[in-house]
């Protein structure tokens, strides 16, 4: 398997980079697949959608308004015409204690090295998460926000758009749906959940059609320690590639290419000041981080993969450039990156920079839709249009 994703990760990175035209006569080129597709995709649509999510304040799981959120999050997709609209199902109990080290029970804390690698560098600023609800200035968000999780049944929702000629292969493209903080979760994550959205709806549209298939999926717990991606792994890993019915054609579980996680797309103002506070606008030099861990089993093959994206956000990106690391960490990429390929984009390197405070809306009350601006939410397009380009090549979309 692995050979086989070496040598289809260098062809769709010449996809990708070169897209040669195709010739319909000897003087008239065909219009290039990949850039019609990304112009399909809208600011005030990827906004709206942030705000719809919005409506179910934190989305925090294990409460009523994140059951609501994954109702509509199903909804949206059944109106995309997205194929296979399913929801995983799983419980939930929380761990009696935390896991030492925070999140994934990743081991005693090193103050000066960044989760997933690296060293912290300059300022660095208070993060956390806010469980204070009176620091929530609004009344009704607060009251939305109030109830309590409990542990038990959790459920999250994918679909799948088929692979014409490869429907047993597939790249999963994810984000996670729920928040915390007592704010409206609008960036972590709404930003990737509508961004995952975003691009189930494109691909969904009938003119488009793929060699392989897409898996579009909306996780839940990632707030817990990653539990609804785990949970997908557990169920789901032995069933890749395995035709049910027998010469039916189907695959429930195509067999895995690669894992594409969006988790925290929108907010890239720079390093915090002395006193904390950061810059009041996107900084000009922004840029989508594309992330691999570089201790993983499939490392090699997840920084070529990283790579795919990054010539295609050089390609077809219209704002924001982006930057390739080693440090993939605390998102829901992490159960897959010892099985597959998996990367991680996002506003920020997660350890080094989001952990040192470069977001000071990271689960607190201020992560609302009002806080960003459009500079903000056209970062949080610019990653969209690098991952609808590059999986549109990884997947040979065509457009009629």
């Amino acid at each position: 398997m692995k050979t086989m994703l070496r040598m289809h990760l260098s062809f769709a990175m010449l996809i990708v980079v070169a897209t040669p035209a195709r010739s319909q006569d000897s003087t008239t080129a065909a219009p290039d697949p990949i850039a019609r597709l990304v112009t399909r995709l809208d600011l005030a649509h990827y906004k709206a959608t942030i705000k719809g999510l919005t409506q179910f304040g934190d989305r925090r799981q294990g409460t009523a308004r994140n059951r609501a959120a994954v109702d509509w999050i199903e909804q949206q997709l059944r109106s995309y015409g997205c194929s296979d609209v399913t929801r995983l199902t799983y419980n939930f109990a929380p761990p009696s204690s935390p896991a030492p080290g925070g999140r994934g029970g990743q081991g005693a804390r090193d103050t000066t090295r960044a989760s997933g690698g690296g060293r912290y560098r300059g300022m660095r600023a208070r993060t956390g998460v806010n469980t204070d609800s009176l620091r929530q200035p609004d009344a009704k968000l607060r009251a939305l926000d109030a109830e309590a999780s409990t542990p038990g049944q959790r459920q999250e929702v994918y679909c799948t758009k088929v692979g014409a000629t490869h429907p047993n292969e597939m790249y999963i493209v994810g984000g996670h749906m729920d928040g915390i903080g007592w704010g409206e979760a609008a960036n972590d994550d709404g930003s990737g959940t509508a961004l995952v959205l975003e691009l189930a709806r494109l691909f969904s549209a009938s003119d488009v059609t793929t060699d392989r298939s897409i898996r579009f999926a909306l996780w839940n717990n990632e707030e817990t320690g990653l539990n609804g991606a785990r949970a997908y792994v557990e169920q789901r890993q032995a069933l890749q590639g395995k035709e049910d019915p027998a010469g039916s054609g189907k695959y429930p579980e195509p067999t895995w290419l690669g894992m594409i996680q969006h988790d925290m797309m929108l907010f890239d103002h720079g390093m915090a000041r002395a006193d904390g506070t950061l810059g009041p606008e996107q900084r000009p030099e922004a840029d989508v981080n594309i992330e691999f861990q570089s201790n993983s089993k499939f490392a090699d093959a997840a920084q070529r993969l990283a790579w795919v994206f990054h010539a295609a956000n050089e390609k077809y990106a219209t704002d924001y450039p982006a930057s390739v690391g080693p440090h993939m960490t605390n998102t829901d990429s992490g159960p897959f990156q010892d099985l597959v390929a998996a990367i991680s984009l996002r506003e920020n390197e997660r350890g080094m920079q989001i952990g040192a405070g470069w977001d000071p809306n990271w689960h607190q009350p201020t992560d609302r839709y009002a806080t960003y601006s459009d500079k903000d939410f056209r970062l949080g397009l610019n990653a969209a249009q690098t991952t609808l380009a590059a999986i549109a090549g990884l997947v040979g979309a065509t457009l009629k």
